[in-house]
């Protein structure tokens, strides 16, 4: 099971100068909950992203387009058939950015979870536009607000249909 996990806003932005462009605890910890134990699959830039690295728990690979390149604390891979092949057996995938790596999988990718900020925002990274004639939406949880925002957002999983 390949599964893409993005937070996304009402305009398809999803980070600017490599950065995440809100801060949601709960949606962290859904991202965690869903990820853990797993094989999370991203490009450089959003590995050198995280405030800590590797992600606990979870087997991370990175996306370089330079062979042989080693970045320490993970596995380094050098197309999508490398990075699957690197994945463990019987762990689910998850595809965690950024916006090329999400372009590369939107295609063979089997589910998404998506949270969705009915916002938009000024952005240089967006996410594919998500095509309905492929995917459907399988679950979607009431929109849920944050104290420390001003933008209601909700949790969407995605199927591709057969």
């Amino acid at each position: 099971m390949i599964s893409i996990i993005v937070a996304i806003a009402s305009n398809n932005a999803i980070g600017k100068d490599n950065q995440l462009l809100w801060h949601l605890p709960g949606d962290l910890k859904r991202f965690k909950e869903l990820t853990t134990g797993h094989c999370i699959i991203m490009g450089k830039n959003t590995w050198y992203s995280l405030p800590r690295r590797p992600l606990k728990d979870r087997v991370n690979i990175v996306l370089t387009d330079l062979p042989g390149e080693c970045i320490d604390d993970c596995t380094c891979a050098y197309s999508i058939e490398d990075a699957l092949s690197k994945c463990k057996e019987g762990k689910d995938i998850f595809i965690i950015g950024g916006a090329s790596v999400y372009q590369q999988f939107i295609g063979i990718a089997d589910r998404m979870y998506v949270t969705y900020i009915d916002k938009e925002f000024e952005a240089d990274t967006f996410f594919p536009n998500i095509d309905l004639a492929t995917w459907e939406i399988v679950h979607r949880e009431p929109p849920l607000t944050d104290e420390n925002n001003d933008f209601s957002f909700e949790y969407l999983t995605y199927q591709r249909k057969i």
